[in-house]
């Protein structure tokens, strides 16, 4: 069963989140990749504010490819989520709460997550063109010159997502290897 979120990810939301939990996202997320993450964290030093309000906010990596006439967005499959583990933390502290994007995440960036009730959901690689008929509008509002990363506003509508690290720090990377392995069978040895 899937579980409906509308988002701000507050964190009385995120703590009701659990790994493994299949959600449909609704709402405002904002887009961004590393050039992106580290302007923001370069300005977040320099005492300035960001672009949008982080307070509760969910980031996608992605870097949409531009879209076709009639489109709002081009295909907007995740990015590899460690590009972003430099400046996860940092985003978090400021209120930034969800991430989405795959792959696994670095022990500093799960910590951060434990202090900041963050969750990191999982989206399907490799889907982009699926995941962008979810996006119903999209607005460019930092950074143009960054092109693909450029911070986008979007408005999502039943994102398909699978929670993969929640706010306790439970991550089913981790759970779902273990699970395995403690129900594979040993392999048979032949003798010839």
């Amino acid at each position: 069963m899937e579980k409906k979120i509308t988002l701000p990810l507050t964190p009385e939301l995120a703590n009701t989140l659990r790994a493994g939990d299949r959600v449909l996202l609704t709402g405002t997320i904002y887009t961004s990749r590393d050039a992106g993450h580290k302007r923001m964290c370069e300005a977040l030093a320099r005492g300035e504010s960001l672009p949008f309000d982080p307070m509760d906010a969910t980031i996608y990596y992605v870097g949409p490819t531009p879209a076709k006439p009639g489109q709002v967005i081009g295909s907007a499959g995740p990015t590899t989520s460690g590009r972003m583990d430099a400046y996860a933390p940092t985003l978090l502290a400021v209120g930034a709460r969800g991430m989405i994007g795959k792959g696994a995440r670095l022990p500093e960036v799960v910590e951060a997550m434990k202090r900041h009730s963050g969750v990191y959901f999982g989206a399907v690689g490799g889907a982009g063109a699926l995941l962008a008929r979810c996006i119903k509008k999209s607005e460019l509002i930092a950074y143009e010159d960054l092109g693909a990363e450029a911070l986008r506003k979007l408005w999502v509508e039943d994102m398909p997502l699978v929670v993969i690290i929640d706010s306790e720090g439970r991550n089913l990377y981790e759970e779902g290897r273990a699970a395995y392995l403690a129900n594979a069978k040993p392999e048979r040895k032949t003798t010839v």
